[in-house]
């Protein structure tokens, strides 16, 4: 069955880049013979859009965003109850997802003919309240850092995650959290961080989650635990290179769920997008081979 392809850009993503791209990925994806594209308005409004292409019959949805972006146009799949495909073009600041599921996301002339008659990877995502998440879900510093980038309108791309992360260092003070799984309870302990992760990366720079699979049926949870500022920035740096799992404050535990319990309903994030929790006690779940991803087939060469 020939796909029915519909593109979706977020002229907002990246600060502008994807109102930037917009010409060159009309033009890609016209030497393929899509010319479906749409744009989006407001903030989170992919998931209208996607919708409105889900019952108009596309059969692959191309997210043109950031992670924020492809978080929301999964989330319409997964709503919809569609088996739609998802394919991801990168115009957004971290880009991260596309990184671990192995997409082309930098690509559009390869990501167009992909998500035409490409290969596609069914992959787990995480779900918290009624958002699903496919890259990770923060809580404590991630949040402070996220709220802290709206205020600075100097910088694009890794740099500014890096830069935000590293005034928090500092300041931030931390949160207690009671962490739980089928095998374990922790009790409530004090966090600087804690991801829930459901890929590898996350922030554009970190590499936060070095065991985590698509495909095994398990979120990572990886804790870190409150210190001092001189230790943080210790911890800052081996995030980035990924060798943090062996500090003796940072714990990592790979279960389906978690029970989460906070002091009070906590604000949190999902792929880059705020939340405000409902309710004190949350629980993580993942949702194994929930959407299909386009992907690269394995030993294809770039174009």
């Amino acid at each position: 069955m020939a796909e029915r392809v519909s593109v979706i850009v977020n002229p907002a993503a990246g600060r502008g880049r994807g109102a930037r791209a917009l010409s060159g990925i009309r033009a890609a994806f016209a030497a393929v013979g899509v010319t479906d594209v749409r744009t989006t308005a407001a903030r989170e409004d992919e998931r209208t859009v996607a919708f409105r292409a889900i019952e108009e019959g596309s059969t692959t949805i191309v997210a043109v965003g950031g992670d924020g972006t492809w978080s929301n146009v999964a989330n319409a799949i997964l709503r919809s109850g569609a088996d739609c495909r998802l394919a991801l073009l990168a115009a957004g600041t971290g880009n991260d997802f596309a990184k671990t599921v192995g997409a082309p996301a930098n690509d559009a002339a390869l990501t167009a003919r992909l998500a035409v008659e490409g290969a596609t990877r069914r992959v787990d995502v995480g779900r918290v309240e009624d958002h699903f998440f496919l890259n990770i879900a923060g809580f404590g510093f991630d949040v402070a850092v996220l709220e802290d980038i709206t205020r600075i309108g100097w910088l694009r791309g890794n740099a500014l995650y890096v830069y935000s992360a590293l005034r928090q260092l500092g300041g931030y003070g931390g949160v207690e959290i009671d962490i739980a799984s089928a095998a374990r309870q922790r009790g409530s302990v004090r966090h600087m961080m804690l991801i829930i992760a459901n890929a590898k990366h996350f922030g554009g720079a970190f590499h936060i989650a070095p065991n985590a699979s698509l495909t095994d049926g398990h979120l990572d949870a990886i804790a870190i635990r409150d210190a001092s500022p001189l230790a943080r920035l210790r911890l800052f740096g081996s995030v980035i290179r990924g060798t943090h799992l062996a500090h003796p404050d940072v714990n990592a535990e790979q279960a389906a769920s978690f029970t989460l319990r906070f002091g009070a309903p906590p604000a949190y994030e999902t792929d880059g997008e705020y939340r405000r929790a409902s309710s004190a006690s949350l629980e993580v779940a993942c949702v194994p081979g929930a959407l299909r991803v386009v992907v690269q087939a394995e030993g294809a060469p770039a174009s």
